[in-house]
């Protein structure tokens, strides 16, 4: 117990001097968070914090794990998955660090991360099994690895996501610090209370700096390194264990950051927006708009997660269906609690949802309609087949009319039109557009006159348009035999 508390408070006091040393590293560096729409605060701040969290928490975890104690004797045993946790945690840290000081793209570290994830996994560091009964148990087989790697990078995204405020993913990760520490020393394993005290006492150090108003961001390499250490610590617990507490607890701790992950995401593909896009509605966003202080967001993010893992403590107690039904109740609490905030509208996502199928639905059958189109465009060699080609494509496309005003040698005109057989009542909004085609003779391009009805959305139409314009694109009149077109 001495070690452990030795441990904590020489991190904390190591976090408290190295913080303000880094803050001015960082604004004499110019390594600082300029606000913009996306943030918060008003000033630029250092966001290099991650620096001081990692070198407290490394610098007192090595020398514990070297005690001559239970402790040292306990990393003798595992040594070779420790220190490939701290390997791949330290990788992680260093790309965030690159990212923070000269930018990533975010493919580039979804990349690392997976590399990292396999590592840890090649060394055996997998969710293997669960036990759910003494009767019953999952083995995941060959399916641990994608399942861990799935948890890891997971967890390392859903942290970085949620620092978006003074003090928020230091606060939830030393809540889940503490909860890792307290199932380890329940499991009998040491070291890794070791390894999650140290990083408790780092993150309260750090936390007196970066609390509202923070005067240093921890950044991605702070971020990041924290996911990837929590996520990857409570795979080995649970690796162990095998129990289903052992990861329910963890995923309780870290339940805010999670659902807020899962949300956006579901967000963002009813938007059709790419997962890695950028927005200002995550669940503290929405804390905010309803007019709460940025200290007081804080704080009733830390009271719900504390809850959370407070009542997931009774899993410890309970055995087999039991443990499964007070985890179950707890995630409804966890819902409920973003619906409440906004973050999570049932009738609005199934709505959502359904509209999305629509237009998937209506993307595939005017990406068939085109396909077709493009047969008749291909073997047109003549006018007349060509422009019957424009006739089958407007209608396949459902298009309203098409008109084309050609210019005869002798200075007449002739029009040349097509209809749609339905009755398009005159309320409809149309969409007019006029499409140049090139043409064999000297001149200006003909130009053919359409009209879309807009039945669904403005996008549906000028998709349509859109897809005509590459038919008489790819096959226009001066790509005919020069016969065919005199």
């Amino acid at each position: 117990m001495r070690t452990y508390l030795f441990t904590f408070s020489l991190s904390l006091l190591l976090s408290m001097g190295l913080t303000p040393v880094v803050i001015w590293l960082a604004h004499r560096s110019g390594t600082v968070d300029t606000p913009n729409v996306r943030k918060v605060h008003s000033s630029p701040i250092s966001r290099i914090g991650g620096v001081a969290v990692f070198i407290s928490m490394m610098a007192l975890t090595i020398p514990v794990l070297f005690l001559p104690n239970i402790i040292g004797a306990s990393f003798r045993d595992i040594s070779v998955k420790v220190i490939a946790v701290l390997a791949a945690a330290s990788f992680i840290f260093f790309v965030g660090l690159f990212d923070d000081l000269k930018g990533l793209r975010a493919r580039h570290k979804l990349a690392a991360q997976l590399a990292a994830a396999i590592v840890v996994c090649s060394f055996g560091i997998r969710i293997n099994a669960i036990t759910i009964s003494e009767l019953f148990s999952i083995n995941f087989g060959w399916f641990s690895w994608p399942l861990t790697i799935l948890w890891i990078v997971g967890i390392t995204n859903a942290v970085n996501l949620i620092d978006g405020l003074d003090g928020l993913a230091a606060g939830i990760s030393a809540i889940t610090c503490g909860v890792i520490a307290l199932l380890a020393i329940y499991l009998g394993q040491p070291v890794m209370a070791v390894l999650m005290l140290a990083l408790l006492g780092s993150l309260t150090g750090f936390l007196f700096f970066n609390f509202s108003p923070a005067k240093i961001f921890m950044g991605d390499c702070g971020s990041m390194f924290l996911g990837f250490l929590l996520a990857s610590s409570s795979v080995m617990c649970a690796a162990k264990s095998e129990t289903l507490v052992a990861l329910a607890l963890p995923v309780l701790a870290l339940g805010i950051p999670i659902f807020d992950t899962l949300f956006s995401m579901l967000r963002r593909f009813l938007e059709r927006r790419s997962m890695f896009a950028p927005d200002r509605s995550h669940f503290h966003h929405r804390l905010l708009d309803l007019g709460l202080k940025q200290s007081h967001v804080a704080v009733v993010i830390y009271i719900v997660t504390l809850v959370l893992t407070a009542l997931g403590m009774f899993m410890m107690a309970t055995r087999n269906i039991n443990t499964i039904i007070v985890f179950a109740c707890i995630l409804l609490m966890l819902v409920i609690v973003f619906r409440v905030v906004g973050s999570v509208r049932l009738r609005e996502t199934i709505a959502g949802l359904r509209k999305r199928q629509a237009e998937t639905s209506r993307v595939s059958d005017e990406k068939h309609s085109f396909e077709n189109a493009q047969l008749h465009f291909r073997h047109a060699e003549t006018f007349e087949q060509w422009w019957d080609a424009v006739s089958f494509a407007a209608e396949s496309l459902d298009f309203s009319s098409v008109n084309m005003l050609l210019a005869n040698r002798d200075s007449t005109f002739k029009l040349l039109q097509w209809r749609s057989n339905g009755n398009t009542p005159t309320s409809k909004v149309m969409l007019r557009v006029d499409v140049p085609v090139r043409d064999r003779r000297a001149g200006p391009p003909i130009n053919l006159k359409i009209e879309v009805c807009r039945d669904g959305s403005l996008e549906a139409a000028g998709r349509k348009v859109a897809l005509f314009t590459r038919l008489v694109d790819e096959k226009s009149l001066a790509a005919l035999p020069p016969k065919a077109n005199s």
